[in-house]
C-alpha cells in the first residue's frame, strides 16, 4: 500500500470508527429517558426474588448471549461480590433440549415451552429481542409466543427492544424500545439496561442487608414501598 492510499485508508477508518461509536453513544443516551421504567423493572425483578421467584430471560442470536449474560450476573455477582446469589434461567437451555422440542415441534415454541416447564407465577420473564418479533415474517415470533404464555400463566413480563418494537411491544407494557434502527447499538444499549437492572438490585440487596432504607430501620419482609424514596 502505497503512502498516499494509507493515508486515505487511515481517514476514512477514523471516521468510520468516530461516526460507530458515536451513533452507539447515542442509542444507549436515548435509554435515559426510560430510567422510571428501568427503576420499575429493577423492583420487580428484586422483589420476585424477595418472595422466592425466579428470573426467566430468553432471545435470539445476540440477545440470547446478553439473556445469558443477565443471568450470570444475577447468579454470580455483579459489583457486590459478597451478595446472595439470585435464581435466574436462560430459556435457551441445553442443546439437546433445544434440537429435540425444534425438530419434532418447530423452534417458534421452544421458549413458549420452557415457559411451561419452568415458569410460576410471581416469576419474572424479561424478553431481549432487537426487532420485537414479526408476525408476517415469522420472525422472532419465538420470544412474543414466550411471553403469550407466560401472561396467560400470570407471570409478570418486561420486553427489553429495538426499531418500532415489533409484537412484543404490542403484548407487553412494560418495554424499552431503544432509539436506533441499528441492530449492533440496539444491542449495545440493552445490554447497558442490563447492568443497570444488577445495579440497582444489588444496593438494595445492600440496602436490605443493613437493615437500613431510606435512611429507616427496616425489617424483612419487604414491600414494593421499601425502597421508593420519600
Amino acid at each position: 500500500m502505497n503512502d498516499k492510499l494509507k493515508l486515505i485508508s487511515e481517514k476514512s477508518f477514523e471516521t468510520l470508527l468516530s461516526d460507530y461509536f458515536t451513533k452507539s453513544s447515542e442509542a444507549i443516551k436515548g435509554v435515559s429517558q426510560n430510567l422510571n421504567l428501568i427503576k420499575s423493572m429493577a423492583m420487580g425483578i428484586y422483589m420476585s426474588q424477595l418472595n422466592g421467584g425466579n428470573l426467566l430471560v430468553c432471545g435470539n442470536g445476540g440477545s440470547c448471549s446478553d439473556a445469558e449474560h443477565f443471568v450470570g450476573e444475577m447468579t454470580c455477582t455483579f459489583k457486590d461480590r459478597d451478595r446472595r446469589a439470585f435464581s435466574a434461567v436462560s430459556l435457551s437451555g441445553s442443546a439437546a433440549e433445544m434440537t429435540a422440542w425444534s425438530n419434532d415441534f418447530g423452534f417458534d415454541s421452544y421458549f413458549c415451552r420452557q415457559v411451561e416447564a419452568i415458569g410460576r407465577p410471581g416469576d419474572i420473564l424479561v424478553l431481549i429481542s432487537t426487532s420485537g418479533g414479526d408476525r408476517s415474517t415469522g420472525g422472532s415470533m419465538n420470544v412474543v409466543k414466550a411471553a403469550e404464555k407466560a401472561l396467560k400463566m400470570g407471570i409478570k413480563c418486561y420486553a427489553l427492544l429495538g426499531k418500532e418494537g415489533g409484537e412484543l411491544s404490542k403484548i407487553v407494557s412494560d418495554n424499552i424500545k431503544v432509539p436506533s434502527l441499528v441492530t449492533s447499538h440496539i444491542q449495545e444499549a440493552h445490554i447497558s439496561i442490563i447492568h443497570a437492572i444488577c445495579l440497582l438490585v444489588d444496593e438494595w440487596e445492600k440496602l436490605g442487608k443493613s437493615g437500613e432504607v431510606n435512611g429507616h430501620e427496616q425489617a424483612v419482609p419487604y414491600t414494593m414501598d421499601t425502597f421508593t424514596d420519600n
